[in-house]
């Protein structure tokens, strides 16, 4: 006989939801994770208040806002497990949370308490949790799997991957999953840091440096994709929410497009303060909308000087067609230091998109961030992990 039902690697989002659903079948349930203490990803989310879902991380919603070689697949797991479902047990926890503007949820309190939600969660489901130790190599038996956690051998029916991908790998973060996926035939996509902050050659960030810790509301687009967010000026480059959502469709050798007056017609703006302001020079016109030092600087890059009276419609169409389309060419990005989540993973097309296991490997699942679905910034990755955790839970 196994030791266990089910054994989960890896005690994050994905995988502490996976071991509570199992648990909660009168599975015998192992959650084992080589950090020490579980959920850490979950404990520094958000700035530390967790954004633990988002209202719009729906199945409807699913095929443009989670991206995976094929679309399609995260929306089955998202339409069994859904934000009102995971928002449900917050409250029935008494944790206290708000809503921002895109739908984003967060806790009121530290994040810990969804940590320790989850971690309860796995108790009453009667699941133990090891954490602090290693896991080695895996073996398939005619039982299920032999899995050395540690020092010694563990056995067990079903085995759930829920190791994560290669972002933050300070925080323990391997390509494990992928290596396990690979042993049984199973093939992974090509991965790559997302919702990271993007890089600029020495040149273009001489430009940008002075402007270290400013930010401004813009409109950031590639191709078609465009959000509408913060944009934060950094030693290294560019971050802020637009960046890290463009970084997912940016690559390298790509321009991304800077709109500064999001909502605005630039051109009509300085049609106005041509007619208004007639003495004022471009810089201080642009100073009413942006901060004084992005002013200048854009200022300085449209390089017309005098004052704006004395423009002609052709000068301020040029103008505005800097500040409404400011072309900007990244070089790459700060790499999975700093990445939120790993685009790209475990391919779909060898896994059940219902319940997550391999279809060539009865009793193998992968789960969470190994797979290849990215969501979007704003909580997409944490619904994800629910729900594809979820859909596993409920057949290992």
């Amino acid at each position: 006989m196994p030791d266990f039902d089910v054994i989960v690697l890896g005690a994050g989002a994905a995988g502490m939801m996976a071991g509570i659903e199992a648990g909660k079948r009168g599975r015998k349930v192992l959650v084992v994770d080589h950090a020490r203490d579980p959920g850490e990803k979950i404990r520094i989310s958000g700035g530390g208040r967790c954004n633990f879902t988002n209202v719009n991380a729906t199945h409807q919603l699913g095929r443009e806002r989670f991206l995976s070689s094929n679309p399609r697949f995260a929306l089955s797991a998202l339409s069994r497990y859904t934000p009102e479902m995971f928002i449900a047990r917050v409250q029935k926890q008494g944790i206290a949370f708000h809503e921002k503007t895109l739908g984003q949820l967060f806790c009121d309190g530290p994040a810990t308490q969804i940590v320790t939600m989850l971690t309860n969660d796995l108790r009453a489901a009667g699941a133990a949790i090891w954490t602090g130790r290693t896991l080695g190599s895996i073996e398939k038996t005619a039982d299920g799997f032999d899995v050395m956690v540690g020092d010694g051998r563990v056995t067990c029916s079903s085995l759930v991957v829920a190791t994560g991908g290669k972002s933050i790998p300070k925080m323990g973060a391997t390509g494990f999953a992928y290596e396990i996926a690979r042993q049984f035939g199973l093939k992974v996509t090509d991965t790559r840091p997302a919702l990271v902050p993007l890089t600029f050659e020495p040149r273009a960030l001489e430009q940008l440096t002075p402007l270290a810790g400013v930010s401004t509301n813009a409109v950031v687009s590639h191709g078609k994709t465009r959000f509408e967010e913060a944009l934060l000026f950094t030693h290294r480059g560019l971050s802020g929410p637009a960046i890290l959502q463009i970084s997912s469709y940016w690559r390298e050798g790509d321009a991304i497009s800077v709109d500064l007056l999001p909502g605005e017609d630039a051109l009509e703006f300085f049609r106005a303060a041509r007619k208004a302001t007639p003495r004022l020079h471009l810089q201080t016109v642009l100073a009413e909308k942006l901060p004084k030092r992005l002013a200048q600087l854009v200022g300085d890059l449209i390089d017309q000087p005098g004052m704006i009276g004395d423009f002609s419609d052709k000068k301020l169409t040029a103008a505005a067609e800097h500040v409404a389309r400011w072309s900007l060419k990244p070089v790459g990005s700060e790499g999975y230091r700093t990445a939120e989540v790993t685009l790209g993973g475990i391919d779909t097309t060898g896994l059940e998109a219902k319940t997550l296991v391999a279809r060539d490997v009865p009793g193998l699942f992968f789960v969470g961030e190994a797979v290849d679905v990215t969501g979007w910034l704003g909580g997409y990755n944490f619904q994800w992990a629910w729900a594809s955790g979820w859909a596993a839970g409920q057949a290992a």
